[in-house]
């Protein structure tokens, strides 16, 4: 009887998941529109949601007819996920910067922070200065401890899946076999979930951004490293040990610059922003930042545009043999370098066109992502949302103050 008995529960768990994503895939539903976009029957939904409500995750309002030919009379009651339910942290680590934002289960982001930081020197600085802004973030929203379902961490290196570590990573030395969601666990006292930056980036711009609704999508990251994140048939791939998708130290050039991580010629060496602002301070003098080649390409300088198209072209050939092994419908390019916008695109466009097979070509969009910068950190925060079965936290009376709304597009897988 106590495996049954486990069996229902989980079984329990699974279908309070599906109710719960289907109203954040869209926003509010009647009962009846919760049993066809779920596939359950009326009955469990009717006792499931019932449960929801109990627990005060879930709210009633009263809404529009479900369509416009229905039948004139009392429109139907609507289901809602209550935000003030609970809330997700998010946390992002790039090379060079820290991100930490905290959201509601609307997905509304209730506070954000950003601050320079050398994040590849020391793990545990870095593991410090998250934890404080996540504190720093959290009083802002005037979020309780115990309203926070969980938090979900960004890494830009390999995460293995299995045990929560990063991978061995010869940029982040300093991080290789580090238990990064133990580590932040202990520090903020939460659950922690991590993976890397770019496997985040893909789920940022598949629930807010430019992939949302597309089942088989690379998204690419173009900053001072270049890395990708998968989504196939809907759902995160990440590899055996977490490393599919690295993209950034893929051969490029046999002849090519020595890379820091070791290897000669990686796409990283060609493509990345630290390469092509060495090339311009060749012209230019002095020291140019990413943001400088940014700040340039924008102004209509010719030789930034250049760079940034032969760069895009680069990633490309790196692209099309991916192209041709996955046959996705859709490529999104973020990070900093996606700034620079159509140069990028073009250049990265004209290699698929060249090197891809024509029907694999043919059926793949290249587009700009729409987040920006904050894609990893969304991505972050939908990673917990995504991950959640609908329990409330240990205390359900929350009062969180809404503090600045920074985007309130609805959680869409």
């Amino acid at each position: 009887m106590g495996g049954a008995g486990g069996a229902l529960r989980s079984l329990r768990e699974l279908n309070r998941g599906l109710v719960v994503d289907a109203l954040r895939r869209r926003g509010a539903a009647s009962r009846a529109e919760l049993a066809r976009a779920t596939g359950l029957s009326r009955a469990t939904i009717s006792t499931l949601t019932s449960e929801l409500m109990k627990d005060g995750l879930v709210v009633e309002r009263e809404g529009e007819r479900e369509t416009e030919g229905a039948r004139a009379g009392r429109p139907p009651v609507l289901l809602a996920l209550d935000p003030r339910a609970g809330t997700v942290l998010g946390i992002d680590f790039g090379h060079r910067h820290v991100r930490v934002a905290v959201a509601d289960l609307s997905s509304r982001v209730l506070a954000e922070h950003h601050a320079e930081f050398d994040v590849d020197r020391s793990a545990a600085k870095a593991l410090d200065a998250a934890a404080e802004m996540a504190g720093a973030v959290l009083a802002e929203a005037g979020v309780p401890a115990d309203g926070v379902f969980g938090c979900g961490v960004g890494i830009p290196g390999p995460i293995d899946q299995r045990t929560g570590t990063v991978g061995s990573s010869p940029i982040l030395p300093g991080w290789t076999g580090l238990p990064a969601a133990a580590e932040l666990a202990t520090r903020l006292g939460l659950d922690v979930d991590v993976d890397n930056d770019a496997t985040l980036g893909a789920l940022g711009e598949a629930t807010h951004g430019a992939a949302r609704g597309v089942q088989d999508v690379i998204y690419v990251k173009l900053a001072t490293g270049i890395g990708s994140g998968l989504l196939l048939g809907g759902r995160l791939h990440r590899g055996a040990t977490g490393i599919a998708g690295e993209i950034g130290h893929v051969l490029y050039d046999p002849n090519g610059k020595l890379c820091r991580c070791g290897s000669r010629g990686c796409l990283e060496t060609a493509a990345g922003a630290p390469a092509i602002a060495a090339l311009l301070q060749e012209a230019y003098g002095g020291e140019l930042t990413t943001t400088d080649v940014v700040r340039l390409a924008d102004e209509g300088d010719v030789g930034a545009a250049r760079l940034v198209r032969d760069a895009g072209r680069a990633v490309g050939r790196v692209l099309a043999d991916m192209v041709n092994v996955l046959n996705p419908e859709l490529i999104v390019l973020g990070g900093e370098l996606a700034g620079v916008g159509e140069p990028l695109r073009e250049g990265v466009t004209e290699s698929l066109e060249r090197y891809a097979l024509p029907a694999a070509a043919a059926a793949v969009r290249v587009e700009l992502g729409v987040l920006g910068d904050r894609a990893e950190v969304l991505g972050a925060l939908s990673l917990v949302t995504h991950g959640h079965t609908g329990r409330p936290p240990a205390s359900t009376a929350m009062h969180a103050a809404p503090a600045q709304v920074l985007t309130t597009s609805p959680i869409i897988r």
